[in-house]
């Protein structure tokens, strides 16, 4: 039992891993609950994949100063909000015909805008 549990939990880490990349990328999708999932599975299933998470050179900073409370960097903060906004704004007004659609995606907008601007800004 506990090597399916390590397992499941390996999995989950690394599903959670690669959707926090993607969100990188893809302003929708949170980056920041992924990789705190991913953290928080590796944690407790391999040091191996928990050690190489937080050390990492792109996510082991990040990682760091949202578990210590420190933040989310300005500059962050603002190229994420512009790309979202970018995103979603360019969907709702040029690909997207379902008018209820548009208003969820609005919501979304509004909701991951809120959530990032309510987190404490890293300072510099």
């Amino acid at each position: 039992m506990e090597k399916f549990k390590r397992f499941c939990l390996i999995f989950i880490g690394v599903t959670s891993l690669v959707f926090g990349i993607i969100g990188i990328v893809l302003p929708v999708l949170p980056t920041t609950p992924f990789l705190l999932l991913s953290a928080a599975c590796f944690a407790r299933s391999s040091d191996k994949f928990y050690q190489w998470l937080i050390t990492h050179p792109w996510f082991g900073e990040y990682i760091q100063n949202y578990r210590s409370g420190r933040g989310i960097p300005l500059k962050v903060k603002i190229i994420t909000i512009c790309l979202l906004w970018l995103s979603i704004g360019s969907s709702v007004i040029w690909f997207v015909d379902f008018f209820w659609a548009k208003i969820i995606m609005i919501l979304i907008a509004l909701s991951v805008s809120c959530y990032l601007l309510t987190r404490p800004t890293l300072d510099s």
